[in-house]
């Protein structure tokens, strides 16, 4: 057997140059008790990004795991938030230690509306498949799955003082739903198009929602049990407490279902200036300033002003002054307050604009102490602004006070590019990553990703670095070469190099000059000269035309052998012509593909050319005879770029279908496939050394990847991605009507009822070789030695079968119920047997009795007509009990032990002891802000 070769894995080390994806809304968040308004989450990709605005930093990465985040939605407590994702996945992460401990997995596809309750034991999310979901937090577990919508939710809302829930969804309509009776019980019909977002005012009695007109609607919400107790007279509510009940009869059924709840009524609309859709509407935590925004090229944000009643101003007579003024003037009488015809302009009124630098994607806002308001948007450029309003309490009065002027605070973009990044390059040394977009050029510290020097350039479409890392050269959309010094940080020279775009940039192996491509049908080979400048006698760098290469095609491509003897040029007919370097003749044309080719590269030692194209395949070629060695079907879509690791006939390719993958050009096989990207792929670059990749995507996002010292088996790889091919198909069976269990079955959850039934399984098999051991020594009339225990049994350390099926049977939360719904009824009688074997010995009694009275549930008929199971059922029975009874009257001695050592405490001085603690730490807290002030005043 021959030696196999070792291929060595490549794995994802950090996401950088998104500063907030664009999917995804923004939130203001409480980072360990520190300064409100000063924190911010976005979504980077899988992960999300929390910044302190002040500093322009990142302070904390929450991971995800692949699929993209889709919305955020920060807890009540302000010590959590809840992120969904593209796969219909929620994931509560603590924002002290960054980790998250409660999962919820309930939707096919992306989480697109999330809400909390006011005392976060509740999280209501809405997404792209039409259903809406309630989950308990504390439990971990699904309460149930409301359907009704027939498109995606936009925003769901709980109201509190009545229990009931409120959606609305691309159907153009919003839904009531009773959350005690789970159902839907009115349906506003008033839309035209779809409803994009809502908000509830003045303590829940009116809704907002905004659609793809031009108007805002107002509904008036009147709740019937407020509408008996304060509305109707005492003289009638008599009457029919002594009216007949068949009359009461008649009544009830004369009311429609939804006004025995409540009745919501149009108060009227107010018209928007924009007349394009609403993105979405946001509400401080006030219920003060409403903030509203469109998806219009003006850029324009809507801030609302809500009053109240007594805040309306009175009406003026001809004179100016006000009718109630004049008669405490003329009179000592009581005057009775003025009526005032109160209508939904004067209720709601348009407070200011906030203009931003560019277009806007999402906004929050949340209202400081004195009277100011901080404002958070998150624009579609990669960058957040953010912005200050001074209010005070009375400014929210109309026609009485000047509108107010947003100051812009801060605004993040140092740590993003403004467009996708559409060239990348590694310096000598591996050290510094090289990433140009649209607009600016930037130097990162590989290491620490943080951003070296920013430059403002023109479209750059290739880069490169100059021997010595000193220097870097662009070639730009508009055909010009644009060098720049790395440590002025300047424009040294700018060079009209094309007529049309430079599309690709090559440096000669002996590092003296580069060679240009471009659309203009040449080939431009420059040298290096160093020339002294006009205003120093100092020595500068430039590039010296030298010769030019006429072609019949635009060029798209070019590179230079390593052994500097040919030059391989890829044109718009689809072929790549092969030229001699010195004397720049004809030498090979390579032809077969059928599109244009985008990209090549040829090995180190100039052996072998490989050539991507638009038409997704990716040839290999000998250099020697031109001849094809293998064409491999390489991508879903078009093949961006490609590039051999230094020193090998492995290489990397880049491709629209969102993957990076490693091939073997010797042996023709794939390798790895890097998935890490939610776009387009544009260009990657191998370090020198071949131990780091980077990679640029349309979600503006650049990717470190390291080599590892794990060995790739190739087998095990394809198995992997057939086994993922599998699982993406999902498992079918869900039940069908209005409510449905919140939770769904996964691949994950037929594992864990696979993992129960190999458990049971065992304690079966253990339980009868005790038998047939016990049966033994009584045949034999002495005591036998004990059969060797199951070798899995050892793995976890000698545990008891018991131990282990209990192990085994700790599945996440929110997965217990739908794994023991798929799990088979023949399993269920052990499993209650061993319940009771669990309550005797004090184990796990809430996770025993959860699982006791869902597996009773659902399986009643079939237990109940079991004469064997009985006994079980009233050991159980007995069990449960006075196990719960325990539990409960420890929880009860242990909160009247804490309350009587509160009392104890509160009555002695050595309490003061604390609040001198807790004065000194408010102090420190001071101190340390004055102290980042000062700094941030001195920067």
């Amino acid at each position: 057997m021959g030696l196999t070769k070792q291929y060595l894995r490549y794995v994802s080390s950090a996401v950088f140059g998104v500063i907030g994806s664009q999917k995804a809304n923004i939130a203001y968040v409480t980072l360990r008790g520190g300064e409100k308004a000063r924190h911010v989450a976005v979504a980077a990709c899988e992960h999300v990004f929390i910044w302190d605005v002040r500093k322009g930093e990142k302070v904390l990465i929450l991971k995800g795991i692949k699929h993209e985040v889709t919305y955020l939605c920060p807890a009540p407590d302000g010590n959590h938030i809840a992120v969904g994702y593209e796969d219909g996945a929620v994931r509560i992460f603590n924002l002290l230690s960054g980790e998250s401990n409660v999962s919820f997995n309930g939707h096919k596809t992306a989480v697109t509306a999330m809400g909390y309750d006011a005392l976060g034991a509740r999280l209501v999310t809405g997404s792209r498949d039409t259903d809406v979901i309630v989950w308990d937090v504390i439990n971990e577990c699904g309460l149930f799955r409301l359907k009704g919508h027939k498109d995606s939710i936009t925003q769901a809302l709980f109201l509190e003082n009545h229990n009931l829930l409120v959606t609305s969804s691309k159907d153009s309509f919003v839904k009531w739903w009773d959350l005690d009776t789970q159902h839907c019980f009115k349906t506003l019909v008033g839309h035209r198009s779809e409803v994009w977002g809502m908000v509830l005012l003045d303590q829940e009695s009116r809704l907002l929602t905004g659609s793809a007109d031009s108007e805002l609607r107002a509904w008036d919400i009147n709740y019937l049990s407020q509408e008996k107790d304060e509305g109707e007279p005492k003289e009638k509510k008599v009457k029919s407490l002594l009216d007949d009940d068949d009359e009461a009869e008649d009544e009830a059924m004369d009311e429609s279902p939804e006004d025995r709840i409540l009745s919501c009524k149009s108060a009227g609309s107010i018209l928007r200036e924009a007349r394009d859709r609403v993105v979405s509407m946001t509400m401080d935590s006030k219920a003060r300033i409403l903030a509203c925004h469109v998806s219009n090229p003006i850029v324009i944000i809507q801030t609302l002003s809500i009053i109240t009643y007594h805040q309306l101003p009175c009406p003026l007579l001809p004179g100016g002054t006000s009718p109630c003024c004049r008669l405490r003037e003329d009179t000592d009488q009581e005057v009775p307050e003025p009526v005032v015809q109160k209508t939904l302009g004067d209720e709601i009124t348009r407070l200011t604009k906030i203009r931003a630098s560019s277009k806007i994607r999402w906004v929050d806002s949340v209202w400081c102490t004195g009277g100011e308001l901080k404002v958070a948007l998150l624009l579609q450029n990669n960058t957040v602004e953010t912005y200050s309003l001074k209010l005070s309490d009375h400014q929210a009065t109309p026609r009485a006070t000047p509108t107010p002027v947003a100051n812009k605070t801060s605004r993040l973009t140092l740590a993003g590019h403004r467009t996708d990044a559409r060239t990348l390059a590694f310096s000598s040394d591996n050290m510094a990553v090289l990433s140009a977009s649209g607009d600016t050029v930037k130097v990162w510290n590989r290491s620490t990703l943080q951003v070296v020097r920013t430059m403002e350039c023109d479209y750059a479409l290739c880069s490169l670095f100059v021997p010595g890392d000193r220097q870097i050269i662009l070639g730009t959309k508009s055909g010009k070469l644009q060098l720049f010094d790395l440590a002025s940080g300047g424009l040294m020279e700018n060079v009209a190099a094309h007529e049309g775009a430079l599309w690709s940039l090559a440096l000669s192996p002996d590092q003296r000059g580069i060679v240009t491509g471009g659309a203009d049908k040449t080939v431009r080979f420059w040298d290096f000269e160093l020339v002294k400048g006009e205003e120093s006698e100092q020595k500068r760098l430039t590039v010296k035309h030298t010769r030019t290469l006429q072609l019949g095609e635009d060029v798209l491509c070019v590179k230079i052998s390593p052994n500097q003897r040919l030059l391989a040029v890829a044109l718009l007919d689809s072929t790549v012509k092969v030229f001699y370097m010195d004397t720049l003749k004809f030498f090979l044309s390579l032809y077969g593909h059928k599109l244009p080719v985008l990209c090549l590269d040829i090995s180190h030692d100039s052996t072998l050319i490989i050539t991507g194209s638009a038409d997704r395949n990716v040839k290999i070629w000998g250099l020697d005879f031109g001849d094809c060695h293998r064409s491999l079907f390489a991508h879903d879509d078009s093949v961006m770029f490609l590039q051999f690791v230094p020193k090998t006939h492995l290489f990397f390719t880049a491709g629209k279908d969102k993957k990076i993958k490693q091939w073997d050009a010797d042996k023709f096989v794939l390798i790895q496939t890097l998935e890490g990207h939610h776009r387009e792929v544009w260009t990657l670059a191998v370090s020198p050394s071949g131990d780091y990749l980077v990679s640029s995507s349309h979600d503006k996002s650049l990717r470190l990847w390291d080599r590892t010292r794990e060995p790739i088996i190739l087998d095990e790889e394809r198995e992997i991605v057939s086994g993922l091919a599998f699982s993406s198909l999902g498992v079918p069976g869900e039940t069908e009507g209005e409510v449905a269990p919140a939770a769904k079955k996964t691949v994950e959850t037929v594992k864990a009822a696979e993992r129960i039934m190999e458990a049971l399984e065992l304690y079966r098999s253990e339980s009868r070789k005790l038998e047939e051991h016990k049966y033994a020594c009584e045949n034999a009339g002495k005591q036998l030695p004990l059969p060797n225990p199951n070798p899995i049994l050892v793995a976890f350390g000698n545990v008891s079968k018991l131990l282990y099926s209990l192990t085994v049977c700790l599945i996440c939360n929110s997965e217990l119920e739908v794994s023991l719904l798929v799990l088979p009824f023949p399993y269920v009688p052990e499993l209650l047997t061993l319940f009771n074997s669990y309550l005797q010995g004090n184990l796990e009694v809430e996770l025993v009795c959860r699982c006791l009275f869902f597996l009773l549930r659902i399986h009643f008929g079939q237990i109940t007509s079991n004469q064997m199971m009985l006994s079980v059922i009233d050991q159980l029975k007995d069990n449960t009990i006075s196990k719960i009874r325990e539990i409960r009257d420890v929880l009860g001695f242990n909160s009247a032990a804490l309350q009587f050592l509160q009392r104890e405490l509160e009555s002695k001085e050595d309490v003061m002891f604390f609040a001198d603690a807790s004065g000194r730490l408010d102090e420190k807290r001071k101190k340390r802000r004055r102290r980042e002030r000062v700094i941030l005043t001195i920067v």
